[in-house]
């Protein structure tokens, strides 16, 4: 990521779901020219992180216990980048994300090996949201860890104002593919069942 173009310049980064604070801390260490932001649903997490920036000497960095459906109503199409990683399928992170975004700035999702098959279930999303997918970067982890996707989506249009729904709507209804949303005459279908 920090070898394209994505980080010319004085750029706003959040991290939604960031954990314990990858890539932001990594990012904001290597590019003090980002500004990061960093929210997460639990409180524990950001304290760790707001400990952590301080221990490391970031200025860059701030940390918020907010969720991103929520966070949306006040910094809504704020950042240049916004990254997700491990936090939930493309099509529900699509939602959680894109409204975020600045127009003409990335979503950047991290994803494992079924990247592909989330892409197609996320497409009709991305769309509805105001994305398009641009390119996917696949990276090898260091130490046999595996292979990841960065699947870099750009913002093209702005997301309508219904977006993002609350989290439970959003687990519960998530956006479909095309597709199923034609032959079922909505834009929202039911979670997979359990297996």
């Amino acid at each position: 990521i920090l070898k394209s173009d994505l980080f010319d310049g004085t750029k706003t980064l959040l991290d939604v779901g960031s954990g314990a604070g990858f890539p932001s801390i990594p990012l904001a260490i290597v590019n003090e020219n980002v500004k990061v932001t960093i929210i997460d649903a639990l409180n524990k997490r950001i304290n760790f992180l707001n400990d952590l920036t301080k221990h490391l000497g970031l200025t860059n960095v701030c940390a918020y216990h907010k969720r991103a459906e929520d966070y949306a109503k006040e910094k809504r199409e704020s950042f240049d980048i916004v990254t997700a990683r491990a936090v939930a399928r493309l099509n529900v992170l699509a939602e959680l994300c894109l409204p975020l975004t600045k127009l003409d700035g990335y979503f950047i999702a991290m994803k494992g090996k079924m990247s592909k098959e989330e892409m197609n279930e996320a497409a009709n999303a991305i769309n509805i949201l105001g994305g398009k997918v641009e390119k996917v970067v696949s990276v090898n982890l260091p130490d046999e860890a595996g292979e990841r996707d960065l699947i870099i989506i750009k913002k093209i249009k702005t997301t309508p104002n219904k977006y993002p729904r609350q989290f439970s709507k959003i687990k519960e209804r998530p956006l479909c593919p095309t597709a199923i949303t034609a032959a079922a005459t909505r834009s929202w279908c039911p979670m997979p069942a359990k297996r």
